[in-house]
């Protein structure tokens, strides 16, 4: 499991991906990943390509990190997600708090 983070050219994009399993062991690289995140940024895309596995405290980081955030970013979008890993989004509701594709 492992996580890595870039910014599109113009900084208006901060990616983060998430490699592995996508749980507690992450917590405090996930929140450092965004918490240097400058006033250019307005979106902020959680790439879970290659994330296998998500636990209930990666919702709870997810909903952390919106709340940090509040209104500083305009969008976080949670994408490539895995059918299993979109289910237990769509089951906690999650669709309805970030754009998910």
């Amino acid at each position: 499991m492992s996580l890595s983070k870039s910014a599109s050219a113009d900084g208006a994009t901060l990616t983060i991906q998430i490699k592995g399993k996508f749980d507690f062991n992450l917590v405090q690289s996930f929140r450092q990943s965004y918490s240097d995140i400058n006033e250019k940024t307005a979106k902020v895309v959680i790439d879970l390509r290659e994330t296998d596995y998500m636990d209930s405290s990666a919702l709870g980081m997810l909903l952390n990190m919106k709340k940090t955030l509040g209104t500083s970013v305009d969008a976080i979008q949670i994408s490539n997600c895995q059918p299993q890993l979109k289910k237990i989004l769509q089951i906690s509701r999650f669709d309805k708090k970030f754009d998910i594709d």
